[in-house]
């Protein structure tokens, strides 16, 4: 309080953070100590597996760390510009340009980070899309592999008709189902075709 932030050296930040040490040691020493081994970017880029792993941290303390470090990425804008961003059923189109020209259904996931961020994408299944055959379980175990924080999910019509059916409704229901349960949104499910597409967000029917 009586020095700011900005005049305290990174291992007395470190220790505020940490809080208390371990046996033998003050927490400024485990302060140093992790510092030593894990420069302060190299420590921002640790999972919460490896920094609940270090001496003095645990997984309570990992979590803290994390939520500090992903605040200040977001504050400072640090992205990954290789990701794409996905803010709507024209980003996710952009990605899945392969369903335009598919002979028959195939049913993709895009999981997305916290920013937007197109973190993975995988098919789900291919041929026609059947309520009983999408099963939530095979769709969020990527999600939760992955550490998604939503999911936009895609299907093409060969057809050509951009008209949701009742078991594509059906399906999208039961996923948003799912996701409550899990804290995991389904953000949108677009339907893709040779000419265009269609938002079931946009067609207020998510």
């Amino acid at each position: 309080m009586e020095r700011g932030a900005a005049g305290l050296k990174d291992f007395e930040l470190m220790a505020i953070l940490i809080r208390t040490g371990v046996a033998g040691k003050d927490v400024l020493q485990v302060s140093k100590e992790i510092l030593k081994k894990f420069p302060t970017k190299k420590l921002l880029a640790l999972d919460f597996e490896e920094i609940s792993k270090i001496k003095g941290i645990g997984p309570a303390k990992a979590c803290l760390f994390l939520a500090a470090f992903e605040l200040t990425k977001r504050a400072l804008e640090v992205e990954d510009n290789n990701l794409p961003t996905i803010n709507s059923a024209k980003d996710a189109v952009a990605q899945l340009q392969e369903l335009r020209t598919a002979k028959k259904e195939h049913f993709v996931a895009l999981y997305l980070n916290a920013r937007n961020q197109l973190i993975y994408k995988e098919a789900i299944s291919i041929g026609t899309l059947n309520a009983s055959l999408i099963h939530p379980r095979e769709v969020f175990k990527s999600a939760i592999d992955h550490l998604a924080a939503s999911i936009l999910v895609a299907h093409n019509h060969p057809s050509g008709s951009l008209e949701p059916s009742e078991d594509d409704l059906a399906v999208t229901k039961r996923l948003q189902e799912a996701g409550k349960i899990l804290g995991i949104e389904v953000v949108d499910h677009v339907i893709v075709t040779r000419n265009g597409s269609a938002s079931l967000k946009e067609k207020n029917l998510l």
